[in-house]
């Protein structure tokens, strides 16, 4: 009977240990995941601000129908020396290429980025493209419609 017990033991041993590694993979999954969708929706949001001050008069301080001056902090955030905005989901970068709004944000801890492109200011006109497993920002942009 000690043995069997034992056993038992043993196997329930096991058996908890198995799920508190599949849990503690299963979580850091979701982790990565989570993140990677709060930074697709700063960038949505920062794109919306983007957007909106592209269709504002110059005398109201917008953009008079073109991306030309934007920076983040036109668009009211608060932006460290770099000019990039952080927040706990990571840091993002604005940029003006060929009259479109690059918005790039990456998080280094957990290695996830968002890429997008805004080329006009329709919701057509929002590219977006997430990648994980990165190791810098991404570099690679969506192409815009």
């Amino acid at each position: 009977m000690g043995q069997q017990q034992l056993l038992l033991l043993v196997l329930g041993i096991v058996i908890v240990g198995l799920a508190v590694v599949v849990g503690i993979q299963s979580f850091s999954e979701n982790q990565v995941k989570a993140n990677a969708d709060a930074q697709v929706n700063d960038a949505i949001r920062i794109a919306s601000d983007a957007q909106a001050w592209n269709l504002k008069p110059t005398a109201f301080g917008g953009g008079n129908g073109a991306f030309t001056a934007l920076t983040l902090a036109k668009l009211g955030y608060e932006t460290n020396t770099a000019g990039a905005y952080t927040n706990l989901n990571g840091e993002y970068t604005l940029a003006i290429n060929s009259g479109a709004v690059r918005i790039t944000g990456f998080n280094t801890t957990l290695g996830t980025g968002v890429a997008m492109v805004v080329c006009g200011t329709t919701p057509s006109n929002i590219a977006t493209q997430v990648s994980t497993g990165l190791t810098a920002a991404p570099t690679t942009f969506p192409t815009c419609t």
